[in-house]
């Protein structure tokens, strides 16, 4: 982007912005091989296919007996000699004609029996049974490969890994799965005012919320950071933080300093350092975000208000981060649901109001809005659990059907 008046640039829309974002991301592509302890959180480098089947035999679903329906005659009230007992972890030998074998769950079905029936439904006669119920051919037995069968793809490059996936990798014997490397990114400050938490406040200064914010939201994304703290208001400042994060991060996000101000020097520093592809949004809040990128590393700049730093990381950095880290990304979808609320006066700009779900006085599902939406209101984002979208000069109605996104789809 070539350097203009800055209120000249028009402002781009959303969705072409999004695009337009997303259309720079290149996927790291670095991996390691970490142990299953070690893989919680981590994003999948490869399809995982299975090499065996699970179970790998036919084995009982019960504590119970088994048989072979053939031996049955009339079935209910029949005695059967007990021939043998298999329990969970142990093979037993062919099951004699005319018998039952004592089994319990997860042991190998015998092999000459076809069906397993549950120790509540005989009765014990010496070293016999009597059947109380009727057997079906296949009752009680979990086939081979029931669960997965060799060959399958269990797991899919790109996921994220959660408990559940971890024991499906161990239920077919993997003890190490690759998975990308974690994605590093640079962060800096800009703000004379900006005063660390714990330390005394002065007159003018300001606690520094968007730092610690920033910091929890790319560590719940998985992020290696590279914190290199506040800066001070001048370009020169300015430019050596960028030059420095950009030399130890993959990505660099910067709060603050992206507008127009004679204080504001990222957007200029960007434009002196490497290239600005993308400033000024049609969105409220987070209208001043700036996009670009140092020799190889992407650089995010985020308003500084922080409610602006919360709207526009969901929307823009988290996209972005997951499609470097290699995961699988799809635009959140929202959902309809009534708008509890009224929004009588159109913007020109789309608006991403905080929001959460409620239950109505009937019991009906519907959303309602922070009632103060200022971009310094920060309280706003831990009330909502998400956004309505308004779009460009709509307004709302209480009753009326709306856009509803949710934090999760951004943050997990």
């Amino acid at each position: 982007m070539n350097q203009c008046d800055p209120v000249t640039i028009p402002l781009l829309p959303y969705d072409e912005a999004l695009d337009a974002l997303m259309r720079h991301v290149s996927a790291l592509q670095a991996a390691r091989l970490l142990p299953l302890k070690q893989v919680l959180g981590e994003v999948l480098a490869e399809d995982l296919q299975a090499v065996i089947d699970v179970p790998p035999a036919d084995n009982s679903a019960m504590d119970g007996y088994a048989l072979n329906t053939t031996d049955l005659d009339s079935q209910t009230g029949m005695l059967l000699p007990v021939s043998q007992r298999i329990a969970a972890g142990e093979t037993g030998g062919r099951l004699e004609p005319g018998s039952a074998a004592r089994i319990f769950t997860g042991a190998p079905i015998p092999a000459g029996a076809d069906a397993v029936i549950m120790q509540e439904q005989v009765e014990l006669v010496d070293n016999a049974i009597r059947l109380m119920d009727e057997v079906e051919v296949g009752q009680n037995i979990r086939p081979c490969g029931n669960d997965i069968c060799a060959g399958d793809i269990i797991l899919q490059k790109g996921q994220i890994l959660r408990p559940q996936d971890i024991g499906l990798a161990a239920s077919v014997g993997l003890q190490d799965l690759h998975v990308f490397e974690k994605i590093r990114v640079g962060m800096f400050f800009t703000g004379d005012e900006l005063v660390e938490p714990g330390e005394t406040l002065a007159a003018g200064k300001i606690y520094d919320s968007n730092r610690y914010m920033l910091y929890g939201l790319l560590k719940g994304l998985g992020c290696e950071i590279v914190d290199l703290g506040v800066v001070g208001d001048t370009l020169e400042e300015t430019k050596r933080a960028m030059l420095a994060a950009a030399n130890k991060a993959d990505l660099v996000v910067t709060c603050g300093g992206v507008s127009v101000g004679e204080e504001d020097h990222v957007r200029i520093a960007i434009e002196a350092l490497g290239d600005l592809h993308m400033w000024r949004l049609r969105i409220k809040p987070g209208k001043p975000l700036a996009f670009g990128q140092i020799e190889q590393t992407a650089f995010i700049g985020l308003p500084g208000n922080p409610v602006s730093v919360f709207v526009t990381f969901c929307l823009f950095v988290c996209p972005f981060i997951k499609a470097m880290q290699g995961r699988k990304w799809l635009k959140p979808q929202p959902i309809k649901i009534k708008s509890a609320f009224d929004w009588p006066k159109p913007d020109s700009r789309r608006e991403f109001l905080r929001a959460r779900l409620e239950t109505s006085s009937n019991c009906e599902r519907v959303v309602t809005i922070y009632p103060t939406q200022d971009s310094a209101v920060l309280t706003s984002t831990v009330w909502a659990d998400g956004f309505v979208e308004i779009a460009e000069g709509q307004t709302v109605k209480v009753g009326q059907l709306v856009d509803y996104l949710s934090y999760a789809q951004f943050l997990e």
